[in-house]
């Protein structure tokens, strides 16, 4: 008897995020992320899996309407649910804001996803308070 070998799964691509150090002054900009797509539905679970464990569960994230396509009123990441908003304003267009109850809210940068690494590298030092 034979058997077929599995093929090796799909290797997850890294996450692009960068977060500055933690501090007892609030900052303006708590990190950077650098998304493959605007595919929120797609990029958001990475990123949720990714964050500190300190950061607790995120049960809420705003993103720009101007910049990511429409999206349902909630995902399940993780098997939670997270509440997703679009806010119209162009205050803060290219950030992200992630609530978790109790334990804070946090401003992430996003850096475009066809932005060249090199420059996206430079953007996200900058963002978190390093020399690009």
């Amino acid at each position: 008897m034979t058997t077929a070998l599995q093929p090796p799964l799909p290797s997850h691509p890294l996450l692009r995020l960068r977060l500055a150090p933690h501090g007892v002054l609030p900052r303006p900009i708590d990190g950077a992320w650098w998304p493959r797509s605007y595919d929120l539905l797609a990029e958001l679970p990475r990123l949720i899996a990714g964050l500190p464990r300190e950061w607790g569960h995120i049960t809420s994230v705003t993103v720009n309407g101007a910049q990511w396509p429409a999206t349902p009123g909630r995902i399940l990441v993780s098997n939670q649910v997270v509440a997703l908003h679009r806010a119209l304003t162009a205050s803060a267009p290219h950030t992200v804001v992630l609530l978790a109850p109790g334990r804070g809210r946090w401003d992430l940068m996003v850096v475009p996803p066809n932005t060249t690494s090199e420059a996206a590298e430079r953007l996200m030092a900058t963002a978190v308070g390093g020399r690009a």
